[in-house]
């Protein structure tokens, strides 16, 4: 074993890549969620968890069922509240009997995007909502797990993103500028944390994924299609996402932080696909 791994107690099991380690996952709203889906697998490699949803989105959705599946307490916590924050961490520290190794946010919504207002004729409170909830937040759970020194040495943080954050999507609407802002929060504050106490922070950009929340966009079925067809791989799912989180939460990812880490089968770089380009060529015929 190298000298890395026996003086920090690394777990390298494959098959058990999360034993020990203690874990937040904000955003399981129902089977569909991407964060139930990682909170899945975590459980399944060997993590304890503690779930966290706002509540009402916890009236909303189906969350205690996956709780008493996986055996995890379920903290409500509005993630724009330093105070709900607060006692989520606090909280979670007292079940777990110590610190967290690792943080999922997942968590979005636009409500531009739910009231069907064109990118041109936004409502700018409706914006600062949509910012709060889906970027600021980010900030707001990395802040104050800082300053309670609530993530344990050589832990890790994630956000989940999109590429409408380098990319225009024109029915993303003002999520994009909320993904581009979440993606600076984790370089920013990934470089302070890493100072700190080792924890990384990154961010993973997923294919289009049929979530409740991605189901909401204009034309979304439409784009899952096209986002197929351009991918080499094609689209990865929440499945795939979940098993990219796994890695991300254990060991075997100590050095990666401050990355925007593309989870899209490799849509990200594509221009065209010959797939994509003979459909269209059919069109113009």
């Amino acid at each position: 074993m190298c000298d890395i791994c026996s003086n920090h107690h690394i777990n390298l099991d494959m098959n058990n890549l999360l034993k020990g380690k203690k874990g937040i996952i904000f955003g399981a709203l129902n089977s569909e969620s991407i964060a139930w889906k990682v909170a899945e697998q975590c459980h399944q490699q060997g993590a304890q968890i503690v779930l966290t949803n706002a509540p009402m989105a916890m009236r909303l959705g189906e969350i205690n069922g996956l709780a008493e599946a996986i055996n995890a307490p379920v903290v409500p916590a509005d993630a724009t509240s330093i105070e709900e924050i607060e006692n989520l961490f606090t909280k979670s520290i007292e079940h777990f009997g110590g610190q967290v190794d690792f943080v999922l946010h997942s968590i979005g919504m636009s409500v531009n995007v739910r009231k069907n207002r064109p990118y041109t004729d936004l409502n700018y409170d409706f914006l600062t909502k949509g910012w709060d909830v889906s970027a600021v937040s980010f900030h707001k759970v990395l802040q104050t797990a800082y300053k309670m020194d609530a993530i344990a040495d050589w832990g890790s943080v994630l956000g989940l993103t999109y590429m409408a954050a380098q990319r225009t999507f024109p029915d993303y609407s003002d999520m994009a500028e909320n993904k581009a802002y979440l993606e600076s929060i984790a370089r920013s504050f990934g470089y302070h944390y890493g100072l700190k106490s080792k924890v990384r922070v990154n961010t993973i950009s997923q294919s289009p994924t049929m979530t409740t929340a991605g189901s909401g966009v204009k034309g979304f079925d439409g784009f899952m299609s096209f986002a197929e067809k351009m991918s080499p791989l094609g689209n990865a799912t929440a499945k795939d996402c979940a098993d990219y989180c796994v890695a991300m939460f254990s060991d075997l990812t100590r050095r990666v932080t401050m990355q925007n880490l593309y989870n899209d089968g490799g849509f990200s770089l594509m221009g065209v696909s010959q797939e994509v380009l003979e459909k269209y060529m059919e069109s113009v015929d």
